[in-house]
């Protein structure tokens, strides 16, 4: 397979897609927090459990995930659901 090199003109267009693409995500991703996912990694850290804990959280329905091949995906939305939805409110005197 031959080599191909850009020439200057190529690159720079090249570059100020990638950029308006970059603007695009980065926007997206102010614009719909709902969207952001975090890792099987992040969520252990986040929430301070084991693999195992996740697992089982995962099995019994506690939280909705994504699995791509054998990747686990939360979203953030989820967890920030979980959160609340078991918040008990301290005693105010």
């Amino acid at each position: 397979m031959p080599f191909y090199e850009p020439n200057e003109k190529t690159f720079l267009e090249i570059k100020e897609q990638l950029k308006d693409l970059k603007a695009i995500l980065t926007k997206s991703q102010l614009l719909n927090p709902d969207d952001l996912f975090c890792d099987n990694e992040e969520f252990l850290k986040i929430m301070k459990i084991s693999r195992r804990t996740s697992q089982f959280w995962r099995n019994t329905g506690i939280i909705g995930f994504i699995q791509i091949g054998n990747k686990i995906y939360f979203r953030l939305k989820d967890i920030q659901e979980l959160l609340n939805k078991n918040y008990k409110p301290g005693n105010k005197k």
